[in-house]
C-alpha cells in the first residue's frame, strides 16, 4: 500500500474497513483525510498531513480518495476536499472541511492531547 509518510492509503473498501476497525480499537484519535487526485488544495495540504502524521505517532492518520471509494465518500456524507473528519473509538468528534493547515493542527492537538491524557491516565 502506498503510505505517504504515516498517511495510510485506503484504496479498497475492504481496507478501509480494516484500518478503520483497527484504529477504533486502538482508541486513538482518528485523522481520516477524503481527498481527490485533481483537488488543488488536497495536494496542497498532503504533504502537511504527512509531517503531521511523523511527528504524531498516537494519532492514526486514514487517507480516502473519494473518486476511488465513492461508497465511502457518500457514507460519510462528503461534499468538499479536503475533509477531514476526526474519530474517536468510532465516533465524529470534529470535522474541518478545506486546506485549513492551522484549523487543522489546532483541531488535532485538542483532541489528540485528551487521548494522550486518557492513555497515561489508565
Amino acid at each position: 500500500m502506498a503510505e505517504e509518510g504515516l498517511v495510510i492509503g485506503c484504496h479498497t473498501v475492504d481496507h478501509w474497513n480494516e484500518q478503520l476497525q483497527k484504529a477504533n480499537e486502538s482508541k486513538k484519535l482518528v485523522v481520516v483525510d477524503f481527498t481527490a487526485s485533481w483537488c488543488g488544495p488536497c495536494r496542497f495540504i498532503a504533504p502537511i498531513l504527512a509531517d503531521m502524521a511523523k511527528k504524531l505517532p498516537h494519532v492514526t492518520f486514514l487517507k480516502v480518495d473519494v473518486d476511488e471509494l465513492k461508497t465511502v465518500a457518500q457514507d460519510w456524507a462528503i461534499e468538499a476536499m479536503p475533509t477531514f473528519i476526526f474519530l474517536k473509538e468510532g465516533s465524529i468528534v470534529d470535522r474541518v472541511v478545506g486546506a485549513k493547515k492551522e484549523e487543522l493542527q489546532q483541531t488535532i492537538a485538542k483532541h489528540a492531547s485528551s487521548t494522550a491524557a486518557a492513555s497515561v491516565s489508565q
